[in-house]
């Protein structure tokens, strides 16, 4: 006669507190993103996490007996052809929520390096850009005496996309250094006043490292490729992996013509995401981000905004 094993995680812990994030991390899988027109797939490798929440009375969430069964529901769900990282996220996070009964919540995140495509700005070489991207779902059941299959998502796009900044103020000092030296040398002013507003001057460089990400709920949908387009038109100029000669003159000059701060980042961004999404309800929350690492400092400045999209809205037209 076979004794069965008691069932320890089932059983009622010592301190009975509730546990917000229960789960596995670090769940690396390729992902296989579907393109209209019969493209070829893009095929990302992810970095997964799932959680879900503990009630008090539950000594473990079942992690050994039921990481295998999550893996499948991972593995199922990558199999078939998804065309939106969110959506693929949202349907793990529902069949987690409804695997443990238990719980109230179920978190379900990837993060992916995506290679942006690109042509350099004169020779029109082709490179390849690294950007960050990733995704959020939030699944939670229906209040009590709601539809048990009525189950709400709450989901999160976003990307993180390395740019170059050019610093404004640092620049303002170089242009009257050169107005200085043009005038020594006999340069009538309205001259002067010609090439400064026709030749790049000089100021100190920034990698920037633009961050935008989206919530929404349900089925509203967020095309990942807009934000790339937003955080990238929100600095001073692209970054190429491959620049001949005429291309690295023209990134100079592109940058040294549109100088912009950290905080000018964000509210660029900002305003391009209001401008965008003109479809999104006023209770979607962005979070915008800029980091610039600077060039003559040994810091980074840092510009954040969180805020509903309907706030963004008050504000631009205020």
């Amino acid at each position: 006669m076979t004794i069965p094993l008691p069932d320890v995680q089932a059983s009622s812990p010592d301190i009975k507190i509730n546990l917000t994030r229960v789960g596995v991390r670090n769940v690396k899988k390729l992902v296989e993103v579907a393109r209209a027109g019969g493209k070829r797939p893009v095929i990302l490798i992810s970095d997964f996490y799932i959680f879900v929440d503990l009630p008090s009375d539950i000594k473990g969430a079942n992690l050994s007996r039921n990481f295998e069964a999550m893996y499948e529901v991972l593995e199922e769900a990558v199999s078939a052809p998804i065309y939106e990282v969110e959506e693929l996220c949202s349907e793990v996070a529902k069949r987690v929520l409804l695997l443990h009964e238990y719980a109230s919540t179920a978190e379900v995140g990837m993060e992916s390096v995506y290679m942006l495509k690109r042509q350099t700005p004169v020779m029109n070489i082709s490179c390849q850009e690294p950007a960050t991207i990733f995704a959020e779902a939030i699944a939670s059941r229906p209040l009590p005496g709601g539809n048990k299959d009525d189950i709400r998502i709450k989901k999160v796009i976003g990307a993180e996309i390395v740019g170059m900044t050019t610093c404004p103020c640092a620049q303002e000092l170089m242009r009257d250094k050169v107005a200085d030296e043009l005038r020594k040398i006999g340069l009538a002013d309205k001259d002067i006043i010609r090439v400064l507003h026709t030749a790049p001057i000089a100021t100190h460089n920034q990698r920037g490292r633009g961050l935008l990400s989206i919530e929404v709920e349900n089925d509203v949908k967020i095309p990942m490729g807009k934000i790339i387009n937003i955080i990238e038109k929100s600095m001073s100029a692209k970054t190429y992996e491959i620049l001949k000669r005429p291309d690295e003159s023209k990134v100079v000059e592109l940058a040294h013509k549109k100088p912009m701060f950290v905080e000018d980042c964000v509210r660029e961004m900002a305003k391009r995401v209001v401008e965008t999404f003109t479809e999104l309800p006023d209770e979607s929350t962005v979070t915008i981000k800029q980091i610039n690492e600077e060039s003559i400092h040994q810091h980074d400045a840092v510009a954040e905004r969180i805020a509903s999209i309907g706030e963004l809205r008050k504000e631009l037209k205020g």
